[in-house]
């Protein structure tokens, strides 16, 4: 039968094929063994091999495949598949009858294939559905062609009478619904904006939490009662101030919730005392004496440019940075004050207001001042008006505030060391004073400390002595071209002591004039002078000893020069004094004279240099070459033709040349014998 058919296609002699077609050969035949086997029915799902079905075997073994569709017609073959009557309801409907249709699946299967016919076209089915749909949208077009022109059809409203309006009854149960849900609206409202309050207070809280740690890392707080307040003051340091220099920290509630929050807000507050308000630093200047006391008055004020704070830092501590500054400088100022009135000097010390006035040196008088500014507009107003040029030696405002913080170590210091009563700590030589049997004179001297305003004079004078000593050597370099001076500043130097190097040369003779070199050792009151060979002279404080010093060692090195240029030349020294007894006074130091001969001894030059009279040259020629000379009976002997004649002064100023050691060279080349 089918099977026996099914075993004789397998039996045909072929050629190896694929194991899939085999699998799917050998597959299609399963039915047909189920059947023979009379056993249950099994569903088995096959998928269809992926190329050409075969058409033909031939006896060879060749297989002639079935030509595969083209587009069209597979397009055409998918569409015959769809049912275009069917919708939606019809599926429901048979999802719900399923059971129904599955009882009659043998009899409908019968009808279906009686009244199948199939179609002369693939599209007719498409067909007929579009020009169903043609139809209808044209019935549509007519419909509303007709309602639009109003020429066949009218639709007219039905009137209906209005039932009978109660609009009291309406306002009322409006208003009284309006008001049930405004009273909803502002109970949420009053809780939202509570919950809001609650939370901004609580961050605000937070927020003032870490400030005040942040400042008490800073600063020491204490909690006094209900407050908490701080301390300005140096009292951990040493100092014996007696303010108190008590802030209070309070909370920032200065903050509107309806407004945006600014920026620069901060949580905490501060109020400090209102003496501490505002800025301060301590004046320093040097000025000229005032003819009268009444000129003093108050200080001359100017404002200083505001630092800006750095990036981060909050204006508590900028605020308070200020106010320990002010402390400090009326600290500073009360100090000084004092020692002005205790300490009894020839030229008493002046404390005027906010001003003290001492004499360092006659004609010149050292103000250190308080400057306070409260943050009003008067006082701005006061200090653009008397703002003048800044006179302010930053320098000895440093050094004050260094020298009290020096004096704070020492207090704490030596209140916090024990005190044994058999050797009481301290100085070695107080220990020794009983055994030693010193006297009065000799323990007060142990016991002699300087004070603030002592130290602070000394270097006030220092400065300006080493200001003068600069100004006197700029001054001779400028104005006197012939020698020039030249000065090495020391950068590193003491408070109270600075030394610089002075050298006197000539232009284009570096090399071999350096004769003139000199150390300045700047003190507080005199200046010692250190020569090349060793000699010291001291010199006071006043400028002319300085600098007709100078001008007599400018005098000096040009007859140096004129030394050693004649050892270069070959030239021969005849005489040399740096003091000269002969010829007018100099009323500036004293006059230095050389005397030079030539290589052959014909000719001489003698050189008188002063620092107030100049230079003076003369060249005393051979007597062979004198021509003016008279004859003497008393030489008659050749041999005495040959010593030299009188002296020739010089033009020196129509002399040739930029300097006067070039001078000297061309002078001499001249008068020197032709190899």
């Amino acid at each position: 039968g089918e099977g026996g058919a099914w075993w004789c296609a397998c039996a045909v002699p072929a050629a190896p094929r694929p194991w899939s077609r085999c699998l799917s050969l050998s597959v299609s035949g399963l039915p047909e063994i189920v059947n023979m086997a009379a056993g249950p029915a099994v569903t088995i799902s096959i998928e269809a091999a992926c190329e050409n079905q075969v058409q033909e075997v031939t006896l060879d073994g060749t297989e002639a495949y079935v030509q595969p569709l083209s587009m069209s017609e597979n397009l055409a073959k998918l569409a015959q598949k769809i049912d275009f009557n069917r919708s939606d309801s019809e599926g429901e409907e048979q999802e719900a009858g399923e059971e129904w249709a599955q009882r009659q699946q043998d009899s409908d299967d019968e009808e279906a294939m009686l009244k199948f016919q199939p179609s002369l076209w693939p599209w007719d089915a498409v067909r007929n559905n579009l020009r169903s749909t043609l139809t209808e949208m044209c019935v549509l077009y007519d419909v509303l062609n007709v309602l639009k022109e109003k020429k066949y059809m009218a639709l007219d409203p039905v009137s209906q009478e209005p039932p009978p309006s109660k609009q009291g009854l309406q306002l009322c149960g409006k208003k009284k619904s309006l008001a049930g849900a405004a009273q909803i609206l502002l109970k949420g409202a009053e809780r939202l904006n509570k919950s809001v309050a609650e939370n901004q207070e609580q961050k605000r809280q937070r927020e003032f939490n870490s400030e005040l740690l942040r400042l008490r890392q800073h600063w020491k707080l204490r909690k006094v009662g209900d407050k908490i307040l701080g301390d300005l003051s140096y009292r951990s340091a040493g100092s014996l101030f007696p303010h108190h220099g008590t802030f209070e920290v309070l909370k920032n509630t200065d903050l509107d919730p309806d407004k945006k929050v600014p920026d620069d807000y901060c949580p905490l507050d501060i109020m400090i005392p209102s003496d501490l308000e505002g800025s301060a630093y301590i004046k320093v200047s040097i000025q000229k004496q005032a003819h009268d006391i009444g000129d003093l008055g108050t200080v001359n004020l100017f404002r200083r440019p505001i630092q800006k704070p750095n990036a981060g830092t909050a204006h508590w501590q900028t605020k308070l940075e200020a106010a320990q500054n002010v402390l400090l400088c009326k600290e500073i100022f009360a100090q000084l004050s004092r020692e002005a009135v205790q300490i009894k000097s020839q030229i008493p010390h002046i404390v005027v207001k906010n001003q003290i006035i001492s004499q360092p040196f006659p004609g010149l008088q050292l103000s250190i001042s308080l400057c306070h500014f409260v943050n009003d507009k008067k006082a701005q107003k006061i200090s653009v008006e008397k703002q003048r040029p800044d006179d302010h030696l930053y320098v000895l405002e440093h050094n004050l505030h260094q020298l009290i913080r020096e004096f704070h170590k020492q207090t704490l210091n030596s209140s916090m060391m024990p005190h044994p009563a058999t050797a009481p700590f301290g100085l070695k030589r107080m220990r020794l004073a009983g055994p030693q049997a010193y006297d009065k004179a000799e323990i007060s001297a142990l016991q002699q400390n300087e004070g603030l305003l002592e130290k602070i004079m000394k270097q006030a004078k220092h400065i300006f002595l080493r200001r003068r000593t600069a100004w006197t050597i700029d001054s001779l370099a400028s104005c006197i071209e012939d020698p020039q001076i030249q000065a090495h500043w020391s950068n590193i130097n003491d408070v109270y002591e600075s030394s610089v190097k002075v050298l006197i040369t000539s232009q284009g003779y570096e090399q071999i004039c350096k004769s003139i070199q000199l150390q300045l050792n700047i003190g507080v009151e005199q200046i010692k002078v250190v020569h090349r060979d060793g000699r010291v002279i001291t010199l006071s404080h006043q400028e002319q000893e300085l600098q007709d010093f100078l001008l007599s060692q400018m005098s000096q090195h040009q007859v140096h020069a004129v030394q050693q240029l004649a050892k270069v030349m070959g030239w021969h020294l005849l005489s040399f004094s740096n003091h000269v007894g002969l010829g007018p006074v100099e009323s500036i130091g004293n006059a230095s004279a050389i005397t030079v001969a030539s290589p052959n001894g014909e000719y001489s030059i003698s050189v008188r240099n002063g620092p107030e009279s100049g230079c003076k040259v003369v060249v005393q020629f051979p007597r062979s070459q004198c021509k003016d000379l008279p004859k003497s009976d008393v030489m008659q002997d050749n041999k005495w033709n040959h010593l030299r004649g009188p002296y020739k002064e010089v033009l020196w100023n129509k002399m040739e040349g930029r300097n006067f050691v070039y001078k000297m060279e061309l002078l001499m080349a001249a008068l020197a014998p032709c190899p």
